[in-house]
């Protein structure tokens, strides 16, 4: 525990650090995995292909290589930093948002297909009567098909909320200073493999943990009857 007490700051900070990637880029990932559910769904075959092509391509891309990308081609090339460039933490705060950038963009494309499995699920008559009582194809998604269908997906969306929090150790490639970016120095500088990563190990426990055993239970307490 000597190593712990040592860096015990810095791993509540890490961590910290993952819990905040987390939360910013599951809101993210929830929007724009919807808004690619809704064009995979529409009755617009261009929206339809720019969906699926999206959730294609992205899904099938490794995450190192999109959070490195929005670094060095979103950040560098094109010199989007989403942060104040005269601030003295500008550099941090810049691969911070980048990489939450680069976990919604991925995380995304896994929304969406777990959103649109769930309005699969709905029986197709209930969108049948919406459009003769003249509903739109919005007005059908907002009130009759989503709402259904998150109460269908909300275990599969807890395991991909949960996949996202393991996914945050890819933000250490661009200097996001998460746990796995803190387990490296740690290692580094102490060559305590196995206690380092039973810590870090640990943590991960008591983030995922408790996430899948509230989305089980939300996800029974809500789940629509047939």
């Amino acid at each position: 525990m000597e190593i712990f007490d040592e860096y015990r700051d810095e791993i509540f900070a890490a961590f910290w650090t993952t819990i905040q990637l987390t939360a910013f880029s599951a809101v993210g990932a929830l929007i724009l995995g919807t808004v690619l559910a809704a064009m995979r769904l529409a009755p617009v075959p261009v929206l339809n292909w720019l969906g699926t092509a999206y959730v294609n391509i992205v899904r099938n891309t490794p995450l190192t290589l999109i959070i490195v990308f929005c670094s060095l081609g979103v950040g560098q090339t094109l010199g989007v930093t989403f942060t104040n460039p005269d601030s003295p933490t500008s550099i941090a705060d810049s691969n911070f948002r980048l990489a939450v950038l680069g976990l919604t963009v991925y995380t995304a494309s896994f929304v969406c297909e777990t959103v649109r499995s769930g309005v699969n699920t709905i029986p197709l008559g209930q969108a049948e009567a919406a459009r003769s009582l003249g509903f739109t194809f919005g007005q059908n998604l907002r009130l009759i098909l989503l709402p259904q269908a998150f109460r269908a997906v909300i275990i599969p969306l807890g395991s991909v909320l949960i996949a996202l929090t393991k996914n945050t150790t890819i933000a250490s490639a661009i200097g996001v200073a998460e746990a796995a970016y803190l387990m490296k120095v740690m290692i580094e500088n102490t060559a305590a493999v196995i206690i380092i990563g039973v810590i870090m190990a640990a943590g991960f426990v008591l983030l995922t943990l408790p996430m899948g055993l509230f989305f089980g239970w939300l996800g029974k307490r809500l789940a629509v009857a047939r």
